[in-house]
């Protein structure tokens, strides 16, 4: 999982040929403690078909603000710089697979 961005978020979502699956988290955040060994494994089973990256919105307020981002964790899948699919809480990995899996 990819923690550092680039200047520019439009300029990390359009980097990448393939689908961008965004955790808005913190630090602070149980839940967002809870999700993140869930999304390594995810990372790892999805290696080449999706990049998944983190963003910490206490250090990233403006994009968190952007996108509208009101609970943590939010994951946002993007395509083509755009996103396609959210979806806010803590869920197992199966459960995060077939939410995302028809967007891939």
């Amino acid at each position: 999982m990819e923690k550092t961005l680039p200047p520019s978020f439009d300029e990390l979502l359009k980097s990448h040929d393939r689908p961008v699956l965004v955790d808005f988290w913190a630090p602070w955040c149980g839940p967002c403690k809870t999700v993140a060994p869930v999304l390594q494994e995810l990372a790892r089973e999805w290696k080449g078909r999706v990049t998944v990256i983190k963003i910490n919105t206490d250090e990233k307020p403006d994009i968190a603000s952007r996108f509208q981002i009101t609970g943590i964790p939010t994951l946002i899948l993007f395509k083509n710089g755009q996103p396609v699919h959210r979806i806010s809480g803590a869920l197992p990995l199966d459960q995060l697979k077939a939410q995302f899996q028809g967007f891939l």
